[in-house]
This record gives C-alpha cells, sequence and structure tokens, in this order.
C-alpha cells in the first residue's frame, strides 16, 4: 500500500509542485460556480454587498446597536460590521465545504497520482478570491465615505495569514474526517451558524460581561475579527504578543491537520 508523507516540509513540498495544478483547479472552480449566470463573476461582489445592507439594516436600524467608540453613523457600522464579514465568510465558506470535498471527488480518489491532499487548498482559494472581491468592495465604499484608508490596512495579509493556516488545518481534518463519519457535514453547519453570532461580529466583545468575553476569546474568530477592524478602520495595528501566539497554534493545526489527512487517506478507496 503507498505511503503519503505527513511532515511538514512535505505539506510546503505538495503546494510548491503542484502550484499549477492548483491555480487551474481554483480559476475552474471560480469561472463553474458562475457560469451560465447573466452577471457572472460580478455575484461575487454584489451578494457580500447585499448581505452587508441587510445586515446593517437588522442591527443598527431595528435593534439600533452601535460599536463602543464609534459614533452613530449607519455607514460606519456597516463598514465595522463588513470587515468582521470578511473573517467569518472566509472561514465558513472552507469550513462548510470541507467534509464534502473527497466526497464529491470520487474520481480523483481512484487515481493515485493525483494529490488529493490540494483539494482544501483548491477551497481556500477560491474562498481567498471571493474574500479579495469583498475587500475592494470594502475599500471602495471606505474612499467614498471616508476618504483614505489607513496605512494599518497594509497589514491585511499578515492579520490574515495565521486564519488563513488554521482554516486550511481544519479543512484537511474535516475533508478526511467526513469520508469515514457522514454526519460530519450535517454537524459543522450547525456549529457554523452558532459561530456566527458567537463572534463579535454584530457587536464589539468590550459590550459582554468580563466573564463571558473570557470565553469569547477562545472562539477562533475573535482575534481575527478584532485584529482585521484594528487595521481597516480603526487604524491601529494587531497586538503582536497575540497576532504571534495565534499563528503558532495556527502553524500546529495546519500541520496536525495536514498529517492527519495523510495518515487516513489511504483507506478512502475502500470506504467509498
Amino acid at each position: 500500500m503507498q505511503s503519503f508523507s505527513t511532515s511538514p516540509s512535505a505539506m510546503i513540498k505538495s503546494v510548491l509542485v503542484n502550484r499549477a495544478l492548483i491555480y487551474v483547479l481554483i480559476r475552474r472552480e471560480v469561472i463553474g460556480r458562475y457560469k451560465g449566470s447573466i452577471l457572472g463573476i460580478l455575484w461575487s461582489f454584489f451578494t457580500p454587498v447585499f448581505m452587508l445592507v441587510v445586515y446593517t439594516f437588522v442591527f443598527s436600524v431595528v435593534f439600533k446597536a452601535r460599536w463602543s467608540g464609534g459614533g452613530e453613523s449607519k455607514s460606519e457600522f456597516a463598514l465595522v460590521l463588513f470587515a468582521g464579514l470578511l473573517v467569518f465568510n472566509l472561514f465558513s465558506e472552507c469550513v462548510n465545504r470541507a467534509p464534502g470535498l473527497v466526497l464529491a471527488n470520487t474520481n480523483y480518489v481512484k487515481k493515485i497520482v493525483f494529490p488529493l491532499e490540494t483539494l482544501p487548498l483548491v477551497s481556500l482559494g477560491a474562498a481567498l478570491f471571493h474574500m479579495a472581491i469583498s475587500v475592494l468592495a470594502w475599500l471602495v465604499f471606505y474612499v467614498a465615505l471616508f476618504g483614505t484608508p489607513p496605512i494599518t490596512a497594509l497589514l491585511l495579509p499578515l492579520v490574515l495569514f495565521p486564519l488563513v493556516l488554521l482554516t486550511l488545518g481544519l479543512s484537511w481534518f474535516l475533508a478526511s474526517i467526513s469520508v469515514y463519519l457522514r454526519d460530519i457535514g450535517q454537524f459543522i453547519g450547525i456549529i457554523i451558524t452558532a459561530m456566527l453570532f458567537l463572534s463579535p461580529i454584530f457587536y464589539p466583545r468590550s459590550t459582554l460581561p468580563q466573564s463571558y468575553q473570557a470565553a469569547l476569546q477562545a472562539n477562533p474568530l475573535t482575534l481575527p475579527v478584532e485584529m482585521v477592524r484594528d487595521v481597516l478602520f480603526w487604524g491601529r495595528p494587531p497586538q503582536w504578543e497575540h497576532l504571534t501566539t495565534y499563528s503558532a497554534i495556527a502553524v500546529l493545526i495546519a500541520c496536525a491537520g495536514f498529517a492527519w489527512f495523510q495518515r487516513t487517506r489511504k483507506g478512502f478507496a475502500d470506504v467509498i
């Protein structure tokens, strides 16, 4: 039976060796999603903007929500909210799709030469493309309403990189385990929906009692959401100590997820 390396170096090598294949599959994924639609890829711009308008109306108009330290402007609330949704949408798109990645590509499982470990990378690449479109939309609205974005916005890729690694590690783990436990996909959908409201996306963490703030800190989306808002909107640099700790944890999760996927993939063909 063929063996697959589980080392971190094998993970990096797989990305480098298969980068052309990954690019082709990401491109096919993005184009295929909007194939046949009139607006095509413009849907990746209009969809987050539409959801932003809905969330802003519900939370800032109906529930009268405001950000501590901010003003009464609904446009300010919308951009702060949108910054948080950027993080959540990236995470949820990848994690929600992860349980079905191997199951939806059974033809690849039978091909020994196909690098199955690239499937989560393709999903992540497509999600990053859509996030880039959303960031562009955010910047357009910010410039129109407030002028030049803060210089700290240039730190956005640095702030997002640990989240990308963590998401990739979880995707490898979920893509593998769901082959053996098919209920994982249903369970993950419930968890992701709960995380939307248990993350400081619609409200600042400071509005919660101190005991709840500590619990919210354990949410893997809390720190990225707050740091993205800091660099994009508030013009504050990230908390470097927290970012370093989060990055170290993300690297461990990415390596563990890859190792788990490589160790369990030998049984995919038998189960499927």
